[in-house]
């Protein structure tokens, strides 16, 4: 019976794999056919690479992407950790529910919806303010930290949940004050959900097609609307090439927090171990 079910499991788990990855492999293979025709093999080549970097309307909407993702990334993580931090560790204030409900309310609502909503925002501030000017990369980077800020708060909630308060309660009977707790402490505890916080909302950033669509203007095309208008007149092989550039990119950052999680936790083992020899 358990055999049966290691081998269930393994068959599971390996077809996932495969739907996932092969893909990926296919796309980055094709990447570097010769051929104009995406789907027809002519032979190895890095043309399309070279034609990508010529291509200068890519480059902007790549530039104008990456910009609008660190700042989103930035700017999501440090309301995300403070929204965590008074869901968590602040108790029961007046207004909690409320609060907690328009946190996650972009988890669960369509991007149509957000995307439309925001959309209407900014024309009714425009009619009555005179902003913003125009839309593009202000309106753009505002909705983006709109939704991505709900996914670093679950991520920092669940974070200080699994964290305990034991560490701070400690530094505050031996005389700490609150900050100190706060930057001694809580938040160098926290930095791997930060950083995962950081990377989901770049990702997100950078995967966004909806949301941008409604809040984009002329002239300002992310990386996706870019690939999206170009895939509806024909599928070309330089976007295999960013595409590839994009892939590699992405292993590489999640590598990186991959390492930074993994030394935050060999430094808390250590700690703990320290801690029980000395008790």
């Amino acid at each position: 019976m358990n055999n049966r079910r290691s081998r269930f499991l393994s068959i599971m788990l390996i077809s996932g794999l495969t739907f996932l990855y092969v893909p990926m492999i296919l796309l980055v293979i094709y990447s570097f056919n010769y051929s104009k025709l995406v789907p027809v093999w002519g032979g190895w080549s890095t043309r399309w690479y070279y034609v990508l970097f010529e291509s200068q309307d890519v480059w902007d909407a790549v530039s104008l992407s990456l910009k609008i993702a660190l700042i989103n990334a930035t700017f999501a993580t440090i309301l995300g950790t403070l929204a965590g931090l008074a869901m968590v560790r602040f108790g029961r204030f007046r207004g909690r529910t409320l609060f907690g409900g328009m946190l996650v309310a972009p988890l669960v609502m369509p991007e149509v919806i957000t995307g439309l909503s925001l959309l209407v925002f900014f024309i009714s501030f425009k009619q009555l303010i005179g902003w913003p000017a125009e839309r593009g990369f202000t309106t753009i980077t505002i909705a983006h930290i709109t939704f991505s800020l709900a996914y670093v708060t679950v991520i920092i909630q669940a974070r200080l949940t699994g964290m305990g308060q034991s560490l701070e309660e400690a530094a505050a009977d031996l005389g700490a004050k609150p900050f100190k707790v706060l930057t001694a402490i809580t938040l160098p505890r926290l930095a791997p959900g930060m950083v995962s916080g950081w990377l989901l909302a770049f990702t997100l950033s950078l995967d966004d097609l909806v949301i941008a669509s409604f809040v984009t203007g002329p002239g300002a095309n992310t990386l996706p609307i870019l690939i999206f208008s170009r895939i509806r007149l024909g599928l070309r092989p330089d976007i295999n090439a960013l595409a590839t550039i994009i892939i590699l990119f992405v292993a590489v950052c999640v590598a990186i927090a991959a390492l930074i999680m993994f030394r935050q936790q060999r430094r808390e083992e250590m700690d703990q171990q320290i801690a029980a020899r000395e008790g």
